[in-house]
């Protein structure tokens, strides 16, 4: 607790701003919290730098990892034990331990409490409120004389997030030709009324009315056909790259390390990804008319000059009030924009999960609490909807006094002009349409640099997947023969965070081409993080993984899977036949080999026994299919690759003891390399060596002869 007459120091950098920095993964508050703070003091680093830097998992972080991390930043850490009342003592921002599973920044003390929540944004609570999720633990951060201030953000450019795109240019190109002809027909409208009004009904001139009759259709028919014309450019130009860029982003979305999805939400993963529509929708039908509209405002300011240099000074004045407006309301407008964003990927979460998840739900009778989060979940999410309608209202509000006022205030001053023979009814006339022409774009132009603005929100959205490094060593050169099928760790150790305890701890293995291992041990002691790091699934903390005696990360990763197959206890089926699921989904597939893995896998009398055979489909993940049933068809997969090290990961856990049998001695049979983890002795006396794991180390290594 804070020593008796505390009281918090004086603050002069009254200039600096805190950062509201949501958190991408579930559970990096601890990490997001400390970017927030660290930034306040100058210390500008986003959540990417920091979690290159500190890695972390699906636990979180514990008050001493936050702070070690803000050690190794710089800063000086003091944590506090203290009740509600004390919080004003505090120096902020500071970190609180909220609801004994959650970190916060806590950024103003006073009649109401501001925080700064990573997992829902700006908060600002009665004390009642606060007191009922703060545990009592705060933790103050200062800057140490160690700590300098520098810039570590990640840069953001639409090449990066979208790639390659082709075409890209040429289409713009034409696009802005079209729209600069548009321009120039809109801006020869206004002298239409004004020759009409003080040259034709002046004089009578029928055949000049005539002609410019004439002429000014011709000018109506082309605009007509050009605005065509550059709606089909623009509609070719977004079709084309929502299909390159997002063919781009999924194409890097699968090179991504397994612990990238483990980390976050579907619906967040989901919503990321939708960003780049909204990316493509803005610059493909906004980005050329806000170009033009703010080089040809200038054009019709310089053309209303020419009439009146105080009435274009009122326009002028109108728009930069607008502006102003515009301006001052901007950071609500990207707040509200950002937590609209955020809750909505928590609403499709929810969705998603309550529907992968009906039969449990169902069982326990939870359909009303599911009910209930969901609900909540769509309201948080209105609600945050609703401030941003709030705050549109409020433009178009500002928008429509300001414009409409000074709309009436300009003819009021051009009609006293007309009056004093200053102007002709044709340039009055001509003037007012150029004055709407020029507040339309240029109050448009505002409102377009604020959806520009907007789109960093998305853009630091997909840069998530765009600019995550993907699986390392993927890819290799590699051009030697086929390695022989033989695998070994070397002194493999592994923890999903420096602050985790060790999963594996100096393992050591050798398994020769053609044997048969089997891993058997408690639960929870790390075969299956095991079976990953052989299968480079994850990258270990220490040591390597050797296939043929050459490094897997030297052969590549995309290399080496050509040789191995897997069946995994959270494997998938996907949405498609039998026989599509056992070749998954090549392109030529072989029948007789899908055949084969199939009876090996003892489910081919299962198959032939539906009515469509292996045409049969499997349903939404397999769902048609019974538990034991999808395990042989995944196991089907994985021989139809012709494998040379096969490692089943508890594969025949949901059958029978004598199709199990069946399914063993098949496999047994096969010449090839076999990694075997297994729980039923049954099933591990299958293998010609058992390996006993213990608590992270290899205790046992013996023949089953």
């Amino acid at each position: 607790m804070p020593p008796s007459g505390y009281r918090m120091p004086l603050q002069f950098g009254w200039s600096r701003r805190l950062p509201m920095m949501l958190q991408t993964e579930a559970a990096e508050c601890g990490l997001a919290c400390l970017a927030m703070v660290a930034s306040y003091h100058g210390h500008d680093v986003d959540l990417a730098g920091l979690r290159r830097r500190f890695s972390t998992s699906l636990k979180g972080v514990t008050l001493a990892r936050v702070m070690s991390m803000a050690g190794q930043l710089g800063l000086i850490c003091r944590p506090l034990k203290l009740d509600m009342d004390e919080l004003a003592q505090l120096k902020t921002p500071c970190l609180l331990h909220w609801d004994l599973n959650h970190f916060v920044v806590l950024k103003r003390v006073g009649q109401r409490l501001v925080i700064h929540d990573p997992a829902r944004g700006i908060r600002t609570l009665s004390r009642r409120e606060v007191s009922e999720h703060f545990t009592g633990v705060a933790l103050e951060l200062t800057p140490g004389a160690d700590f300098s201030p520098v810039r570590e953000r990640q840069a953001v450019s639409l090449r990066a997030l979208t790639g390659t795109v082709r075409g890209l240019l040429p289409a713009l190109a034409q696009i802005l030709g079209l729209a600069v002809a548009l321009e120039v027909f809109a801006l020869a409208g206004p002298f239409y009324m004004q020759w009409i009004l003080d040259q034709v009904l002046v004089s009578a001139d029928h055949d000049l009315l005539t002609l410019l009759g004439l002429g000014f259709m011709g000018i109506a028919m082309f605009s007509a056909l050009v605005t065509a014309a550059r709606s089909w450019a623009v509609t070719w130009l977004g079709a084309t790259l929502n299909v390159q860029w997002a063919s781009n982003l999924f194409s890097h979305l699968m090179r991504l390390p397994l612990d990238w999805f483990e980390k976050r939400h579907i619906g967040d993963v989901v919503s990321r990804f939708g960003s780049i529509q909204t990316i493509q929708k803005t610059l493909t039908t906004q980005f050329i008319g806000s170009l033009l509209d703010g080089l040809m405002s200038l054009v019709t300011l310089v053309v209303m000059g020419f009439y009146s240099l105080w009435l274009t000074a009122l326009v002028a004045g109108l728009f930069l009030t607008y502006g102003l407006i515009r301006w001052a309301f901007f950071n609500p407008l990207r707040r509200a924009n950002e937590e609209q964003i955020v809750y909505g990927a928590r609403q499709q979460s929810e969705l998603l999960e309550s529907i992968r998840g009906a039969m449990p739900i169902k069982l326990a009778n939870k359909q009303d609490e599911r009910l209930g989060r969901y609900a909540n979940a769509t309201v948080a999410t209105a609600n945050r909807t609703i401030g941003i309608q709030r705050l549109g209202i409020a433009f178009t509000l500002s928008n429509q006094m300001l414009f409409g006022i000074g709309r009436v205030a300009m003819i009021w001053i051009a009609a006293t002009l007309a009056l004093k023979n200053e102007f002709s009814a044709g340039m009055l006339i001509a003037f007012i349409a150029y004055s709407d022409q020029f507040t339309s774009r240029a109050a448009g132009l505002i409102d377009k640099w604020v959806d520009f603005s907007m789109l960093k929100l998305h853009a630091e959205r997909v840069a998530d997947i765009a600019l995550t490094a993907p699986e390392k060593r993927a890819e290799t050169t590699w051009s030697g023969p086929i390695p022989e099928a033989s695998i070994e760790l070397c002194n493999i150790s592994f923890r999903y965070a420096e602050s985790e305890p060790w999963i594996l701890r100096n393992c050591n293995l050798k398994i020769e081409a053609g044997e048969s291992v089997a891993i058997t041990g408690p639960s929870g002691c790390g075969k299956s993080t095991l079976a990953k790091i052989v299968l480079g699934l994850l990258e270990p903390t220490e040591g390597e993984v050797k296939f043929g005696g050459i490094a897997i990360r030297t052969l590549g990763l995309d290399t080496y899977r050509q040789w191995i197959g897997a069946v995994m206890q959270d494997d998938q089926l996907f949405a498609g036949s039998i026989a599509d699921n056992i070749s998954f989904f090549n392109s030529e597939p072989d029948l007789k080999r899908i055949v084969s893995a199939a009876q090996i896998a003892a489910i081919h009398e299962d198959i032939a026994y539906m009515p469509m055979g292996y045409q049969s489909l499997v349903g939404d993940m397999g769902s048609s299919l019974s538990g034991g049933q999808r395990q042989r068809v995944v196991l089907a997969r994985a021989l139809y690759q012709q494998p040379a090290l096969l490692i089943l990961d508890e594969a025949t856990s949901h059958l029978d003891v004598i199709r199990e049998k069946k399914v063993n001695d098949s496999v047994q049979q096969l010449k090839i390399t076999r990694l075997v983890i297994a729980h039923r002795p049954e099933t591990a006396r299958q293998a010609k060596r058992i390996v006993i794991l213990q608590t992270g180390r290899i205790l046992q290594d013996a023949s089953t002869s």
